[in-house]
């Protein structure tokens, strides 16, 4: 019998079961482009249609029945039942249409199919630990079928994107990022392990539909709460070592504790604090190519206090710090304005997190006032609200800057602070724009300015990627400023004459393998790992970027070229 994997069809095993199973497994199937021989010697004449179809071919059938459903979230669904069949293929039609699949497989699309993942959902994928495993956690991880996993991204399900608490149907959130850390990096998608802590929620209309696929209880808060990610934390580190854990869609009350309690015994991080940060301080260095001038020059007034603002605010001082600010002065540049207005030091009751973004400065709740007063440089959106960038809000920023700079970063579409048109036509065509959620190209006066998204995803694939290679033990706040660098490094002029501040996704890979060779370099140079740095860092990285195109062990089974071959 043969053995089927990622690097071709080997003749010299007889582990791998032939017929069905092979059609059942979405590692090992092809489908019809399974050529005469390989059906021949897999047991599959007979089970499969008699032509024989090249992978070209099945990209673009699968491009066709995409571009003529109704709706993103038919797209969704027909995309995951790809993936639950030929993983390979799911791949290859990403990646060769990362453009127009990107807002289909995650953001804004994956909003919608999570707040309808009972609905939808067909097939199990990654894991479900409740507060019911308590005590059984590390044995129920011997059920997962790969044992050398990389990285895993869970979350509690308790702020997904703006839509607030989807509970155990937030898992859209992980298998998402995980499909973007394959198709964007290339990691090896058995490295990969989506995992949802189903502690419950407090969305009373998921705990009344039949179809939540969670337990139907409320949020289990305080020490029962922190008992139970200590053990899934202790049990994650012993079975799978070498794995990051990246914390995803935690609400405030626990992603920055748990970061900080974690981050010094694991090798952790939360992509919502430092990886949004991370891609928005790339963007601020990009739009400083525009607008000119200095990063200690600028000021930057973010709308929400929560996990992005205070990430992006804490990556931005750390910036500062080192061109030689001091803490406090660094600090300083930054100032939040959050639901009940500006941040400052008067105010009484803040939350810990906003404390050292407290100035001393006249209280206000109107952010047009706040705008007049601090006179900012950069105007920055994370607060989830729709529309509360008004008009009056950006006339005013063009008013007091030659080229503002507006990112309107809240996810998805629907809860972006402005729209890109609006940007645009109220700041007369002037601003530097970026928004969280993909918008078309908007036509101003002549000029067609596309709009730069300020995506995750150009950080955290390329930044696990590195992590991986280079085994590191830990993850310093420093490597998102060197991530963020690296992706600055990789925008040329052709962007920044068309308005984008971000690489095209059609470079993605590129972009990924640059960060992850700049992060590696970082973790060998500071000790950060156990291993030596290779002679050839970069073709050590491009060999472990995984390449969905089928392949096929020498001498053996001879590649179909074309459709009916």
């Amino acid at each position: 019998m043969l053995d089927y994997n990622h690097e071709g069809i080997r003749l010299d095993s007889k582990r791998v079961r032939t017929g069905v199973p092979i059609l059942q497994d979405p590692v090992r199937n092809r489908g019809t482009a399974f050529t005469e021989k390989e059906r021949a010697q897999l047991g599959l004449k007979g089970l499969l249609p008699p032509r024989v179809s090249s992978q070209e071919y099945q990209v673009d059938r699968i491009m066709a029945n995409l571009r003529s459903s109704k709706t993103d979230l038919d797209r969704y669904v027909l995309l995951t039942a790809l993936q639950d069949r030929n993983e390979q293929l799911y791949y290859r039609v990403v990646m060769d249409n990362m453009n127009e699949l990107m807002p289909i497989i995650y953001t804004p699309t994956v909003g919608e199919a999570c707040q309808k993942f009972g609905h939808i959902f067909r097939r199990a994928r990654g894991m479900y630990l409740s507060t019911e495993d308590e005590g059984q956690i590390r044995s129920i991880l011997d059920n997962w079928p790969y044992p050398d996993v990389r990285v895993i991204v869970v979350t509690d399900g308790e702020r997904i994107l703006g839509l607030g608490d989807l509970g155990a149907d937030g898992m859209g959130i992980p298998i998402g990022k995980l499909a973007l850390y394959k198709a964007c990096a290339g990691v090896n998608p058995r490295y990969c392990l989506p995992i949802t802590l189903d502690v419950g929620t407090e969305n009373e209309g998921m705990l009344q539909d039949p179809l939540y696929i969670g337990l139907p209880q409320k949020r289990v808060r305080g020490e029962e709460y922190d008992a139970f990610i200590e053990e899934f934390m202790v049990a994650v580190n012993d079975k799978f070592p070498k794995a990051i854990v990246q914390f995803e869609d935690f609400a405030n009350r626990n992603a920055f504790r748990l970061l900080e309690a974690y981050r010094n015994r694991y090798t952790v991080f939360n992509d919502d604090i430092q990886g949004t940060a991370s891609v928005t301080l790339a963007g601020l260095l990009t739009a400083l190519r525009v607008t000119g001038g200095e990063l200690e020059d600028q000021r930057v007034l973010f709308l929400g206090a929560g996990e992005a603002g205070i990430g992006i605010g804490n990556l931005f001082s750390s910036a500062l710090m080192r061109e030689g600010l001091k803490a406090d002065e660094a600090r300083s540049h930054c100032w939040f304005f959050d639901s009940t207005g500006l941040v400052v030091s008067s105010r009484n009751n803040l939350a810990t997190h906003k404390v050292p973004y407290a100035h001393d400065a006249p209280e206000t709740d109107s952010l047009l006032e706040a705008v007049r007063a601090l006179k900012p440089t950069a105007l920055i959106g994370v607060s989830g609200q729709p529309e509360s960038f008004p008009r009056e809000v950006i006339e005013l920023m063009t008013e007091l800057n030659e080229t503002p700079i507006i990112f309107a970063l809240s996810n998805p579409t629907s809860r972006a602070e402005c729209t890109a048109v609006q940007a645009i036509q109220w700041s007369k065509g002037r601003c530097v724009f970026a928004s969280g959620s993909p918008f078309d190209k908007v036509e101003y006066e002549g000029r067609s300015i596309v709009p730069g998204q300020s995506n995750n995803a150009y950080i955290f694939p390329g930044l696990g990627l590195g992590l991986i290679v280079s085994e590191a033990k830990t993850i310093p706040d420093e490597l998102f400023t060197i991530a963020a660098e690296a992706l600055t490094e990789t925008v040329g002029e052709h962007d920044l004459q068309i308005g984008r501040i971000f690489p095209s996704l059609t470079r993605i890979r590129e972009v990924s393998a640059h960060i992850a060779i700049r992060v590696a370099e970082y973790v060998f140079d500071n000790h950060l790992s156990e291993r030596v740095m290779p002679d050839d860092l970069r073709s050590e990285i491009e060999d472990a970027m995984f390449d969905p195109t089928y392949s096929y062990a020498e001498g053996t089974i001879e590649k179909s070229e074309s459709a009916g071959s």
